[in-house]
């Protein structure tokens, strides 16, 4: 598939959370090809520094910080090294999270607050993080990943739906409160995506075939087109669209 390039993003700086793998993997490279200045964290040490390295030969900037998103003064100090490195971020991708199954019957004080802290604190204080540098740029694009799993009232993992669920009303509070320095906020809400860890864990053909029956257009989605929308909501293509939901669910909700 051809794919567009955006002259805007090129030399823009981009915190991506959960970059390691996965979806953010994928946001990380797509940034990378457009010429961007990328810095992401994750807590997979390892991976990170792997994909740092294969991208360091490109025509760019990249940088990776380990940092485990649970404790908000190492994800402020994190992109505190980032910004010495590669300059404010004038864009932020909140995608870190995990989608860990679990049954309400069984959950306690602490593993709600832990579940909490994985899936949702983080990205209030990345936003407050980043957003006084984007001030002082006269803009930035936030963009918050959300989730279909609670929009198909999904179950079996409810403090994690109930944590995506909020993201929806943070991104939305926070686009009224930083529009007026022309900082857009919004929210993406993946489908399934056939990242590895989905097809290490819960991917069986049995379930992909109940869910692509689900699904308007009845194809597996990739991390790739997660990434394709997320390079439109940060370019300059996408001024005006803030305090929003764009949807990359093939029509499943």
């Amino acid at each position: 598939m051809s794919y567009a390039i955006y002259p805007s993003l090129r030399g823009r700086t981009v915190f991506v959370t959960g970059g390691a793998s996965g979806i953010g993997a994928d946001i990380v490279r797509a940034f990378v090809d457009q010429g961007s200045k990328v810095g992401f964290v994750d807590i997979d040490a390892e991976r990170g520094a792997k994909l740092a390295e294969d991208l360091s030969g490109k025509d760019c900037d990249v940088a990776f910080e380990p940092c485990d998103l649970r404790d908000i003064d190492a994800l402020r100090a994190a992109f505190a090294r980032l910004e010495a490195w590669l300059g404010p971020a004038t864009v932020l991708v909140n995608n870190a999270a995990r989608d860990d199954r679990h049954g309400w019957e069984d959950v306690t004080p602490d593993y709600y607050d832990e579940r909490i802290a994985t899936n949702l604190r983080h990205m209030f204080f990345a936003i407050q993080a980043v957003a006084p540098g984007m001030i002082a740029a006269g803009g930035g694009s936030v963009i918050n990943f959300g989730s279909n799993s609670w929009w198909e009232a999904g179950g079996g993992m409810p403090v994690y739906t109930t944590a995506k669920s909020a993201v929806h009303g943070m991104t939305r509070s926070f686009a009224r409160d930083l529009g007026p320095h022309r900082i857009r906020v919004n929210t993406v809400v993946p489908g399934w995506i056939m990242t590895e860890r989905q097809k290490e864990l819960w991917v069986t053909p049995e379930a992909l075939e109940a869910h692509l029956k689900r699904q308007c257009l009845p194809f597996p989605i990739e991390p790739v087109y997660l990434a394709r929308m997320t390079l439109f909501l940060a370019s300059d293509d996408a001024a005006m669209c803030t305090a929003n939901n764009y949807m990359v669910e093939a029509g499943s909700i």
